[in-house]
């Protein structure tokens, strides 16, 4: 019987995926032909979803974009048996988008069905907590670090440090968190592991939860992510089902168990202390630090907090051993990156590659370059918060340090891109107003900086004491950047001064002296 997958994945259903299923399914029946029809996770190659595989003696063979209208031609074209079509893309691991990649933590996206356990099994799943189970805690938490894994959520903080600082801490009750509230714009790689790969992210918080001595893991799940809150369930239920969580995991007699809680809807809940406050039920306001989480987390309790692309990237190291990891990658950023091509971009979609690959090379030998078939004039690159780079900018590599010499940011590894139509003092005014919507309000710089960010870029805008004003947004950025109490406030200064930096023509500066200027 042929297997024909077709995607289940959010993106690839609003792009008409159900009725393609349906559709195959239907053209089978009719012309008596048995097939088995398979809800795959996405490739990541967006911009041609539904992308349609069959299975073949050759391998996978792709076809797309597929329409419903398509199916009835793709049938009488012999699909089923790998057949030329005009919607044929050739094999699927052929591609040159998926075949120049290097995907570790995103190695069974596509490949599999999501919530198959046996599926995941059969496709290296597991691997790495049967290992852990046989390590002591100390060794696992050195194997981690010695990775060089860092934070993907944006801190890029070592994730064997934090972790190694919850073993030592005291306390009856440790936990393990997973902050999958994805909200920085044009990033996705959060969504597509809980939807197309679940497992491997409660695999990765099984072996964090063994390695600290906690018992209980919670999933903090962007409330916009329906799809992702389904599937997790289902997957949870068939791991504890089959002993992978519970009170003996694995027939180790160590327990573990596993929730998912859906998020607050507000952007500030992705810093982590925010996120405790309303996984405690409570109104999501940033704490003060010290005490770290790591030491006074959930409840009062020592607990590690890690992004979902940090924990779904924990089993390939515990399976292959950390210099595996670690021998991808550049200088102190190890591995790879997940990253998400948005915005005005031809070919978007997820790209997953060692550190080390420009800006240019994604941009255009991956993305295609503009949707618009304009120049890319800008890129932000870590979300609404990240600075913007101009074309000058583009052979900078993806890597923490490189960025943080530009007073940029990598953050979550969203890329998103705009053509020379844009104007980059109207961008500038959204990141006051975004920091200003979203703000918790706890402190002054954020709550109030970013309210009279907007009011002083509308009187640049009508020029209204233009060079006052000018030097007006320089000292608050200033304010708001050493003084706010986290990163949404802390941050909003970088859009709007690398906007200001590099594009000063949008704002009525002749650019080449304002280039000079100080970064604030």
């Amino acid at each position: 019987m042929v297997k024909v997958f077709v995607p289940r994945d959010s993106t690839a259903l609003s792009l008409g995926a159900d009725k393609t299923a349906k559709a195959i399914q239907l053209e089978a029946e009719k012309r008596g032909i048995a097939i088995q029809l398979i809800r795959n996770g996405s490739r990541g190659l967006f911009w041609v979803e539904p992308m349609v595989e069959v299975e073949t003696a050759q391998g996978r063979v792709a076809y797309a974009p597929v329409k419903p209208k398509d199916v009835a031609s793709l049938f009488d074209a012999d699909f089923l048996n790998g057949a030329n079509h005009a919607l044929y893309l050739g094999l699927t691991n052929e591609i040159p988008y998926l075949k120049n990649q290097q995907r570790l933590t995103f190695a069974r996206a596509g490949v599999t069905d999501p919530v198959s356990l046996e599926d995941y099994v059969a496709h290296d799943g597991y691997k790495g907590l049967k290992n852990a189970l046989t390590m002591t805690q100390e060794d696992i938490i050195k194997t981690v670090t010695e990775s060089g894994l860092r934070g993907r959520g944006g801190a890029a903080f070592p994730t064997g440090i934090k972790w190694n600082t919850v073993l030592g801490a005291s306390g009856e009750q440790k936990y393990i968190v997973c902050n999958a509230d994805e909200g920085d714009s044009g990033t996705y790689s959060d969504r597509m592991v809980m939807e197309d790969d679940p497992f491997v992210l409660i695999e990765g918080m099984t072996i964090a939860g063994i390695a600290v001595g906690a018992t209980q893991g919670y999933i903090y799940l962007r409330s916009e992510y329906p799809h992702a809150l389904h599937v997790l369930n289902e997957a949870i239920a068939k791991a504890t089902l089959a002993g992978y969580l519970g009170d003996d995991v694995c027939g180790s007699g160590q327990r573990f168990y596993l929730e998912v809680r859906r998020a607050a809807g507000a952007y500030v809940c992705g810093e982590e202390t925010s996120l405790l406050e309303s996984l405690e039920g409570k109104r999501g306001l940033v704490r003060f630090k010290p005490p770290l989480p790591a030491i006074e987390g959930l409840f009062g309790k020592p607990t590690v907090v890690n992004n979902v692309i940090s924990l779904a990237t924990i089993p390939i190291i515990l399976d292959k051993g950390a210099q595996y990891y670690a021998d991808y990658g550049m200088g102190r950023s190890r591995g790879t990156l997940p990253i998400q091509l948005a915005g005005n971009i031809k070919q978007g979609g997820l790209v997953e590659l060692a550190f080390g690959v420009t800006l240019r090379e994604l941009l255009y030998d991956y993305g295609g370059g503009s949707a618009s078939g304009r120049p890319i004039r800008a890129v932000q690159v870590g979300g609404p918060l990240g600075a913007y780079l101009p074309e000058s900018q583009f052979d900078t590599p993806m890597d923490y340090e490189a960025f943080q010499n530009l007073w940029a940011v990598l953050g979550h590894g969203g890329i998103v891109a705009f053509d020379d139509t844009v104007n980059m003092a109207k961008m500038a005014r959204y990141a006051f107003e975004f920091c200003s919507v979203e703000s918790c309000g706890k402190c002054t710089p954020c709550r109030i900086g970013a309210v009279r960010g907007v009011e002083v870029m509308d009187k640049i805008a009508t020029g209204k004491d233009h060079a006052k004003n000018i030097q007006v947004l320089r000292d608050l950025s200033d304010t708001m950047l050493n003084g706010s109490l986290c990163a949404l406030g802390g941050m909003t200064p970088y859009p709007v001064i690398s906007a200001l930096n590099h594009f000063g023509e949008d704002f009525g500066l002749d650019k080449g002296l304002n280039e000079k200027e100080s970064v604030v």
